[in-house]
């Protein structure tokens, strides 16, 4: 059986690399190359194909509509041919992940989880960092994380996750005293707490309800949002925090205080570095992640 005639392996290389960094000058740098020699296997690539994969403007190459189409059907082959390969040479060797991830997150939805991905791939071990500031330690001490940021830093890979809403969290106790509706003396007398890494779901709050000059008799923060919900719960105050945190908490101590919809200004993020999806675990992780949608 003849064997059919494939294109270069190098120009599908340099063509993944700019569509997946979203920049030729990052791929051109990562496959060590000059930016006309990576353009010239792109340009390989478009006669193989006889379809014009990019538009190119002062050295900025933006992918057409044929490009995306090319694309699409190709990028799952090639992750195919990767993983066959790997298959081959990794001798059932573990794989380890280092991930970042929110402590709450963590336990609400992450491990209960977990048992479905090591049924998919037993290989995969992760290790799980909870500590502090794991944006900034992605691509050093961690592979990838989860974080709960408004927008990620844009030199990283990142997909949302999620759109919350802010809910006002507090004991049952608490919240038949407050009332059902917003009290301003009331609530001036109140201790909030908030994670010290979200300060501005609680200005959203407030101005939500209107009343966006409330001073309350103190603000707590926390490091932990677990413990953010527990001192809710016994009596020390209001939490400020998302609606999904309040509803896998499955808390009987804790009421919502208010029926009041108020956009959140944070989500959860998974980031990695560009270059790390092409490492086994990292992709492991990230395509599981989505399809489970966590």
């Amino acid at each position: 059986m003849p064997v059919r005639r494939l294109p270069p392996l190098r120009a599908l290389e340099a063509f993944v690399r700019v569509v997946r960094l979203g920049s030729a000058k990052a791929a051109a740098n990562e496959l060590a190359l000059s930016p006309s020699a990576l353009s010239r296997r792109v340009a390989a690539l478009e006669d193989f194909t006889g379809k014009r994969l990019f538009t190119r403007q002062h050295q900025a190459m933006k992918l057409t509509d044929e490009g995306l189409a090319f694309y699409n059907a190709i990028g799952p082959k090639l992750e195919e041919l990767a993983e066959a390969v790997e298959a081959q040479i990794d001798r059932g060797q573990v794989l380890r992940l280092h991930l970042g991830v929110p402590s709450l997150f963590g336990g609400q939805r992450l491990f209960p989880r977990l048992p479905e991905l090591r049924k998919l791939h037993p290989r995969l071990h992760i290790d799980i960092d909870t500590g502090a500031h794991l944006e900034d330690r992605v691509g050093d001490t961690l592979d990838a994380a989860i974080i709960l940021a408004k927008e990620p830093d844009p030199q990283y890979y990142r997909v949302q996750l999620d759109h919350n809403k802010v809910y006002a969290i507090t004991s049952t106790e608490l919240a038949a005293e407050l009332g059902p509706k917003p009290d301003e003396d009331k609530l001036s007398r109140q201790t909030f707490l908030i994670h010290q890494d979200l300060p501005d779901s609680l200005e959203a709050w407030k101005d939500a309800i209107d009343m966006p000059d409330l001073d309350p008799a103190s603000v707590d923060r926390f490091d932990s949002g677990q413990l953010v919900l527990e001192a809710a719960a016994q009596g020390l105050g209001i939490a400020i925090m998302h609606d999904d945190h309040f509803r896998r908490a499955h808390d009987t101590r804790l009421a919502r205080l208010y029926d009041i919809d108020v956009e959140s200004p944070y989500r959860y993020w998974f980031v990695c570095r560009p270059k790390s999806l092409e490492a086994r675990p990292v992709r492991i992780f990230h395509e599981w992640l989505l399809q489970a949608g966590l």
